[in-house]
């Protein structure tokens, strides 16, 4: 609570000393243009900078929004298992990009020292936070996570002053999907497995999953198995070792979240109830980015997946 009372107290004397110097800073002077919008988001209702320049970001999918309209952020939450940036956009793209937390555990205090003109999160993450980043700055959020991906990625693009980019962008790829099942040829017909391991447990994605959605997006259809029919959360499900065989498809995709969960990847795909798999027998099991087919989350990553598909999935 006193951490928390002094960010807030940290957040208004940068508020008092910017006040004081509006005449030269471009933000503040924009907005007193009348140069600003309104947005509805998660949590609101939030007045934003017509063309924000500062802008932190609070989870990935984030940062795909962001970069993939050409607004570097200036600081972004990781998540835990993960360092570092995105490496699809380039390392030049988010070279200058500081780390303000975790996804779950922003570090206000960072993120009040970059001075940040507009603020992109998460409600399914950082609600509790809500109250102390728009103390910061014009926060906002999303409400949830994966799922609602194309929804969330519009909405950034709004609060960015990029939303017919954000459009254009969707636009074009859903346009590339429905056109690379039409390439493929009965797509319903391949049975796509997707598998991921973390350090603790394996998983299989559903159809309501990021990497899901774009298979779905191309019509490509998935093992029964991993259309959690009965399960109410139809993003992933755990699979123990005993039931490896659930993880079969015509084609399996396979990513690891982290070096840990890497490690545990190569000790299970070595052994002989992975080995026996009719897919791993016929050589059509792939290793492909966690980063893009779990993490990314945004228009971007949802091309790069694009690419696998179009090179893994071949032509009836």
């Amino acid at each position: 609570m006193r951490r928390r009372v002094l960010v807030l107290f940290a957040v208004a004397a940068i508020g008092a000393g910017l006040t004081g110097c509006a005449s030269s800073d471009p933000v503040v002077g924009a907005e007193a243009a009348g140069e600003s919008r309104t947005i509805t988001h998660a949590m609101g209702s939030t007045k934003v900078p017509a063309h924000p320049q500062r802008v932190v970001v609070l989870d990935s999918d984030k940062i795909d929004s962001a970069l993939s309209l050409g607004v570097t952020p200036i600081g972004a939450a990781q998540a835990g298992e993960v360092a570092g940036w995105p490496t699809y956009f380039g390392a030049d793209s988010v070279a200058g990009i500081k780390q303000v937390g975790l996804l779950t555990e922003p570090d206000l205090e960072a993120i009040s020292a970059l001075q940040p003109d507009l603020i992109l999160g998460s409600k399914f993450r950082q609600e509790k936070f809500y109250d102390e980043l728009s103390a910061i700055a014009p926060t906002v959020f999303t409400e949830r996570v994966g799922i609602t991906w194309k929804e969330n990625f519009l909405l950034d693009g709004q609060a960015l002053g990029k939303e017919q980019e954000a459009k254009d962008l969707l636009a074009a790829y859903e346009k590339r999907a429905k056109d690379l099942g039409t390439k493929i040829g009965n797509p319903a017909q391949r049975k796509i497995s997707i598998v991921r391991f973390r350090p603790t447990e394996i998983r299989v994605y559903g159809p309501a999953s990021f990497s899901g959605l774009v298979l779905g997006d191309i019509g490509l259809g998935r093992p029964e198995r991993q259309l959690l029919a009965d399960k109410e959360d139809k993003r992933f499900d755990k699979v123990s070792l005993e039931r490896i065989a659930e993880l079969d498809g015509d084609i399996i995709f396979v990513t690891a979240f982290g070096e840990k969960a890497a490690a545990e990847q190569t000790k299970v795909t070595g052994g002989s109830l992975w080995q026996n798999l009719p897919a791993v027998k016929a050589g059509k099991t792939y290793v492909v980015a966690d980063e893009t087919w779990m993490t990314g989350i945004g228009v971007t990553a949802a091309g790069k997946i694009l690419d696998d598909l179009e090179k893994y999935v071949p032509a009836a």
